[in-house]
């Protein structure tokens, strides 16, 4: 292998850990309503078909900041990056997900389920960054869940901290240990 061949071997390798960066972003983004951060994984002209939004990052921003005022508890974990670069700036991205979603819906009742699909993603290099230009998610598995009756404090007990949104969750106060 020439010097020529492993400087772009290494350079794909980046390019491959900055997309799955970018992918855990949006996660924590989406999951802890950290509006930043969720922007941070988007191109500012980006496309997302998200289901019951398609359109601009902006209008998928604001929808998401309206399902985040009622409170809603989310996590998503990614899987099964497939990674296949177009060009040394574009790569498409599959990836799997698995969701679990509790919150109001339009008509006020709480509702959980489970959700597992794919983001196919358009990923586009700019300078030295990796973000989603087109999103659309595809949804394989869904299913509805009771919801809880009792309170979180109550379900989760001693098991604490409990995962909370920006600024509060305890994401975001690593590295800010008090001196003794």
């Amino acid at each position: 292998m020439t010097a020529s061949d492993m400087e772009a071997k290494i350079t794909e390798l980046m390019d491959r850990e900055a997309i799955r960066d970018c992918m855990y972003l949006y996660c924590r983004g989406i999951d802890r309503a950290d509006e930043a951060t969720l922007r941070s994984a988007y191109w500012p002209d980006a496309i997302d078909n998200h289901g019951s939004y398609s359109g601009p990052i902006d209008g998928f921003v604001d929808w998401a900041k309206a399902v985040w005022a009622k409170g809603p508890r989310n996590i998503h974990a990614i899987s099964n990056v497939l990674i296949a670069f177009q060009s040394t700036t574009v790569a498409h991205v599959e990836s799997y997900f698995s969701a679990l979603q509790r919150g109001a819906g339009g008509d006020g009742v709480v509702r959980q389920f489970a959700l597992s699909g794919r983001y196919c993603d358009v990923f586009e290099k700019r300078g030295h960054e990796w973000r989603v230009l087109e999103r659309t998610v595809v949804f394989d598995w869904v299913e509805a869940q009771d919801v809880p009756a009792e309170s979180e404090e109550v379900r989760f007990g001693p098991r604490t901290p409990i995962g909370g949104n920006y600024p509060d969750d305890p994401v975001y106060q690593m590295g800010k240990r008090k001196a003794d």
